[in-house]
């Protein structure tokens, strides 16, 4: 059993580091973008006049460096051959994912804003997955090259998690759909010119079974953006949205007619394992930062680091980040070679809910050992704690994910091919009933 990193993936980390050095850093530093990354990020990132929104300039920032990333065979890293990727696994997104956090705040990674030069597209990847081959060649493309941008609205006012109880319908009129309903969190839609809308068009409240997704175009009368979110770390790309009469065709259909919820199920899975790597990157970017600072800083004559109060807690940190590195790459290569993501859905909640959990205790220790200055915003860990806050909420709620773990543990969450089946809703249905489930924790 070998645990090195494989060489492929470490080349690929080596020609990343450069790629960062010779490009992006250079542009990071032009005609002041650092004030992007610097004490003035979030008010530099936002347009406060215009519903707190990205500020026009970050995005054009992030455009550029997305674009140079794509000009060197990175961006699409982990998308298939035939849309322009390298089949990237993912371990080798687990670990880029990693050594790009680890690196701290910079124009190579973004998570604010999800961007990276080694990109992450779950929209890309359902449309890949569940896409009719006709949708597969009107979409990828323009998706790639932004030309078509697809927002994902799934929660609702009334509801979170528990996505079987939503309350968007959809019903047959004729040759077409009409949509009446609200989505909240409906994520990307100040650039969106889509939206993913998961509504019900048959079954019951609590049921699996009877969610279509539909691809909404966002000009489509009676979809309406009410106002935006404003959240704990700005600027917000969350809109309220809500939808009267809205009238789709079968041909705007992701996936088959009642099994939406299946592409929904990807979107997650996708999005925890990597965030699970980007924070644990994260966490020992704050572990080593503090680490670095307390053998600089004298105090009392003698090195900060020489106080156990300063090592011990730093220590059950990096003990723990240690631990996490070691699931999370095992968890990604066993997705690697598993037929369905469920089997494993467990290992990776549990990556999920612990690196999250981590990296906000490593920015407060990091925010602590620093001392003043760690408070400040002169510093990177309360941009830190503050993005990766949202992580314990989205994705499915670290309750929810370690529900999902008690499902596994203790049998109550039925077969391990739960998922992406054709009678994986009957079968959840089955052994959920009578238990308050929620089908996306």
């Amino acid at each position: 059993m070998d645990f090195n990193i494989p060489s492929e993936i470490q080349d690929l980390l080596d020609r990343l580091d450069q790629f960062i050095e010779d490009e992006i850093k250079p542009l990071e530093r032009e005609d002041d973008n650092i004030r992007f990354f610097d004490h003035r990020r979030e008010d530099s990132r936002t347009d406060w006049h215009r519903d707190g929104w990205p500020n026009r300039e970050w995005e054009l920032l992030l455009g550029e460096m997305r674009k140079r990333a794509d000009a060197a065979g990175f961006l699409r890293y982990h998308l298939p051959e035939r849309f322009g990727g390298q089949g990237g696994s993912n371990l080798a997104m687990a670990i880029v994912r990693e050594h790009l956090a680890a690196k701290g705040l910079g124009l190579h990674n973004d998570l604010q804003n999800e961007a990276s030069i080694v990109g992450n597209f779950p929209t890309v990847l359902m449309m890949e997955k569940y896409g009719t081959p006709a949708q597969q060649e009107q979409w990828i493309p323009k998706m790639l090259a932004g030309e078509a941008r697809i927002g994902f609205g799934l929660t609702e006012p009334m509801f979170g998690t528990d996505a079987t109880r939503m309350e968007t319908t959809a019903y047959r009129d004729g040759d077409e759909w009409v949509i009446n309903g609200a989505k909240r969190w409906n994520t990307g839609m100040h650039a969106a010119t889509h939206d993913y809308i998961f509504c019900r068009t048959s079954g019951n409240p609590g049921e699996a079974a009877g969610i279509t997704n539909f691809i909404v175009p966002v000009e489509t009368t009676g979809f309406n953006v009410e106002f935006m979110w404003w959240t704990y770390n700005m600027p917000t790309d969350h809109a309220e949205v809500t939808l009267t009469d809205v009238r789709v065709k079968d041909s705007d259909m992701l996936g088959s007619e009642g099994q939406g919820l299946a592409t929904a199920q990807l979107f997650v899975h996708e999005n925890r394992i990597r965030q699970a790597a980007s924070s644990l990157g994260a966490a020992q970017y704050c572990i080593n930062e503090a680490v670095k600072y307390s053998r600089e800083r004298m105090i009392h004559d003698r090195a900060l680091s020489s106080n156990q109060a300063i090592q011990w807690p730093l220590i059950e940190l990096h003990t723990e980040a240690a631990m996490l590195r070691e699931l999370i790459r095992k968890t990604a290569w066993q997705m690697d070679h598993v037929e369905h993501g469920s089997e494993i859905s467990d290992k990776v909640a549990m990556c999920n809910y612990r690196a999250n959990r981590l990296v906000g205790q490593a920015a407060d220790r990091a925010i602590q050992t620093h001392g003043g200055i760690g408070y400040s915003r002169h510093m990177p860990f309360e941009h830190i704690f503050r993005h990766h806050r949202r992580y314990r909420i989205t994705e499915g709620s670290e309750e929810m994910q370690m529900r999902r773990v008690g499902q596994y543990l203790f049998g109550y969450g039925g077969s391990s091919d739960l998922f992406d089946t054709p009678s994986f809703a009957s079968r959840f249905n089955s052994v959920q009933r009578g238990s308050p489930a929620s089908w996306l924790d």
